[in-house]
């Protein structure tokens, strides 16, 4: 755990902020639960919050029983904002990436790490190519069946 504390805190506060989220809360989120205002850092195709801006985005997780059920947040339409995020974002990997491949202590961790992150990621020209000529405001909203299932009938896994 500290080991992923670390590897979030070395890319940003948005990232540490959601690791610690993962690790600490999210289990202890029984009843229907709506996770507002997530941090800008993990939500590069989210539009930014209206009143805080350079912390958060306009989006919420719906969280029950302890697991994420539902993922929604107002689309970015921003080329340059979105460009400039997804920069960010291939540079966050390659921290994360770098700080799996050097953590020390427990082998097994390092290695679940350095897999989690081994592979590259690039900037999405063609859809930054697409907001440059324009998209109305948008939302989506992502609900999982699967983890609906699965907490219908209280399953650890979809298998």
């Amino acid at each position: 755990e500290r080991e992923d504390i670390r590897a979030a805190c070395a890319s940003s506060a948005g990232h540490a902020l959601s690791t610690l989220f993962e690790l600490y809360v999210e289990e202890e989120l029984v009843q229907p639960t709506f996770v507002t205002d997530l941090p800008l850092a993990v939500s590069p195709l989210a539009k930014p919050h209206r009143t805080f801006p350079e912390k958060y985005a306009e989006r919420f997780e719906l969280f029950i029983c302890g697991r994420e059920l539902a993922n929604a947040f107002s689309e970015l339409t921003d080329p340059v904002d979105q460009r400039e995020r997804f920069v960010k974002q291939v540079e966050a990997h390659r921290i994360l990436g770098a700080a799996g491949n050097a953590s020390g202590g427990e082998e097994e961790e390092g290695e679940k790490r350095k897999e989690e992150y081994d592979y590259d990621i690039e900037i999405d020209e063609e859809f930054v190519e697409a907001l440059e000529y324009g998209m109305p405001p948008t939302a989506g909203m992502g609900l999982g069946i699967d983890r609906l299932l699965m907490m219908l009938v209280d399953a650890p896994s979809i298998r």
